[in-house]
């Protein structure tokens, strides 16, 4: 396995992070254990989740939320786990129909960790992202919970979740304000070959301010895996996912057909196409199964040649580079 340090920290973190979204909606405890198990012995030890996995995100459906932080927190009870970890979880969407169950008060935050760190079974998360951007709460509130957190020992590094650059610019502006100089350490962000707005002004903010970015839905929601060759199976054969097949079924054809002349899979193409960007830490990958979970490894032995990254720009066009180069003189 390789590794990475997380932005400016000393943490080092695994090159493919282990994203837990599918445990306890599309992937049973049993397995999930066993992916769990397999990443470790592989040497991941980057483990992200949030306190809304697991199930329906909304309070107001029948109960599922949290079950995700529930599983991973009955399998680090069985001990020899957490200090092999590097556990990151979010804080920030509905838990609960309260008006104070969500978002980021101080209120808010200090009980959504107390929750989380419940639920995991275990004294202290190592990242806390907040899962988006609060307009409503000052960044003097946001930060004195953070702050506490940390002072308290219940959280080491603060991340942050689909964040534009400005975000993350005040929100690093004013934790230095406050001597608070660490401030946000991650940015996980959406970003693949198919989705790449931040390379206009998150990913330029992120290397100013040393901050990792983690990319999530690295696969493009499963138009990057080789979707034309399963185009009927499983949450390929949705009505809104055939819908963007469609639409991007030329610059499919054309990814897959480079990926086959390559001799690699789609999938494994798409998350080489991220490891090779000296901005991103680690992409996220979702498995539902032990079998998809080995199957992301092969990501790290692929070297892609400076012909085959022009190729992919040509197929998957990026915003023009970074902001305002990319639409100003």
């Amino acid at each position: 396995m390789q590794y990475k340090h997380l932005g400016r920290t000393g943490l080092q973190v695994s090159r493919l992070g282990l994203g837990t979204m599918n445990f306890g909606e599309l992937t049973d405890e049993t397995t999930s254990f066993k992916i769990l198990d397999e990443a470790l012995e592989v040497g991941i030890n980057y483990m992200d989740t949030a306190d809304v996995y697991g199930g329906p995100q909304s309070p107001d459906m029948e109960k599922g939320y949290g079950i995700s932080e529930e599983i991973i927190g009955r399998w680090l009870s069985q001990g020899g786990r957490r200090e092999r970890s590097v556990l990151a979880t979010k804080v920030y969407q509905p838990m609960g129909n309260g008006p104070n169950d969500r978002h980021l008060s101080a209120y808010h935050i200090r009980k959504a960790c107390e929750d989380s760190l419940r639920r995991l079974q275990t004294d202290h998360i190592d990242l806390y992202q907040m899962h988006h951007v609060d307009r409503l709460t000052p960044w003097e509130e946001i930060w004195q919970a953070m702050e506490l957190l940390v002072q308290q020992g219940k959280v080491i590094y603060i991340g942050s979740s689909n964040f534009a650059g400005w975000d993350i610019a005040t929100a690093q502006n004013i934790a230095a304000s406050r001597n608070f100089f660490l401030g946000l350490v991650s940015e996980q962000s959406l970003y693949n070959l198919t989705a790449r707005t931040v390379e206009l002004e998150v990913i330029p903010a992120l290397r100013y301010y040393g901050i990792g970015l983690v990319p999530w839905s690295p696969r493009g929601n499963g138009l990057l895996g080789g979707v034309l060759q399963k185009v009927s199976e499983g949450r390929r054969a949705e009505p809104k996912v055939q819908q963007q097949i469609e639409q991007h079924r030329s610059q499919i054809e054309d990814y897959e057909a480079l990926c086959e002349k390559l001799g690699e899979r789609p999938a494994d193409v798409a998350l080489a196409w991220l490891l090779h960007n000296p901005a991103v830490t680690a992409p996220i990958i979702g498995p539902r199964t032990v079998e998809q979970l080995t199957e992301s490894l092969r990501a790290l032995e692929i070297s892609l040649s400076d012909e085959t990254l022009r190729r992919l720009d040509e197929i998957w066009p990026g915003p023009g580079g970074e902001a305002p180069k990319a639409y100003a003189w």
